[in-house]
């Protein structure tokens, strides 16, 4: 893998893990308010989700498992 490419994976992935983290805070300050909406609630997990998967997608291409 070029290095060019690698820098552009990581930085990627580097934005991705911030906005599961910022996910994660908007998830947990949703659900902790008395009457949340359930629909928006279901959304941002999702996303969270979706993200999480692409962040193992780009680890994996990062960072490849060898089997010695």
């Amino acid at each position: 893998m070029a290095p060019m490419d690698t820098e552009a994976l990581r930085t990627e992935l580097a934005q991705l893990r911030q906005e599961h983290r910022d996910l994660d805070v908007a998830v947990e300050a949703l659900a902790a308010t008395a009457n949340h909406d359930v629909l928006q609630l279901q959304r941002l997990k999702k996303r969270k989700l979706m993200i999480k998967d692409r962040i193992s997608a780009l680890e994996d291409q990062l960072f490849p498992d060898i089997i010695a």
